[in-house]
């Protein structure tokens, strides 16, 4: 299988919004169904070829173009020999700006990026007609950061909450976190859950299944190790949330998803 892949940062303007593009290319794909793990992204796939089938989540269909929410289960992609599109990562308190919604309406569940309107539902077209990556990466700056112009801000309060999980891998207890912000834990809860579509405990748990996604990535094979390094408690525990998680064990997802890959997760800013 041949195979190439684009990766940029976005616009300054967009960095709190937008973690990257990633242009793929791929020819001659054999694995039929792919799995979309779960993440600290709310995913927007475009593709420049075939029309998107996406099964296992609510929303299940076939578009050109989707949004991914924030998910604790895997969305399974069938996947056509040939893949063209772009991949955006978009951080979940950015998602009011950019599509005018919060995260927790697209949480749990995949939306046809045409349902949003206007610039966005011809994205696809239009990315489609640009003759190279750093074209589309271009278009996507242009046409997103037209929509950043007046950027919808959450609570200090709740951005704070967000990073410190994201920068701990998940690690830190709620009721520890709660404190740090200056909430309750009972408020911290119903706030993150209205704006993000998970609550804090569900969201560390995406995290540092996540960051053992990470590790296996990076050639880490030991599981006991990968394990004690993502904060699990041993190595069974990490492979029942793997299949929770991913809906196959973390072998399993090596040897049939592993080759497939051509990018590195991204880093979270300091």
């Amino acid at each position: 299988m041949s195979h190439s892949w684009a990766v940029r940062p976005p616009h300054p303007v967009l960095r709190p919004l937008v973690s990257r593009y990633i242009g793929y290319a791929q020819d001659d794909v054999t694995l039929a169904v792919h799995r979309g793990l779960p993440s600290r992204h709310v995913t927007l796939v475009i593709s420049l070829a075939d029309p998107v089938q996406c099964a296992g989540l609510p929303g299940e269909g076939r578009w050109q173009a989707m949004v991914g929410g924030l998910h604790t289960a895997p969305a399974l992609i069938t996947q056509s020999r040939l893949q063209r599109g772009l991949h955006l990562e978009l951080d979940p308190l950015g998602v009011r700006t950019l599509l005018g919604v919060t995260a927790a309406e697209l949480s749990g569940r995949i939306t046809d990026l045409a349902d949003f309107g206007g610039d966005l539902a011809r994205l696809p077209e239009r990315l489609a007609e640009a003759p190279d990556w750093p074209s589309r990466f271009d278009l996507l700056d242009r046409t997103l950061a037209a929509r950043a112009t007046e950027p919808t801000t959450p609570p200090a309060e709740l951005a704070q909450a967000w990073r410190r999980l994201r920068h701990t891998g998940g690690l830190l207890r709620v009721g520890e976190l709660a404190e740090e912000i200056g909430w309750s834990r009972r408020h911290l809860g119903e706030r993150f859950r209205a704006e993000l579509g998970l609550p804090p405990k569900q969201a560390a748990r995406v995290l540092r299944f996540e960051r053992a996604g990470g590790l296996l990535r990076a050639g880490h094979r030991d599981l006991a190790a990968v394990a004690l390094a993502a904060g699990y408690y041993d190595q069974a525990h990490l492979s029942n949330e793997w299949r929770a998680l991913a809906g196959c064990s973390p072998r399993t997802w090596l040897a049939e998803e592993l080759p497939n890959l051509g990018y590195e997760p991204a880093e979270d800013p300091a």
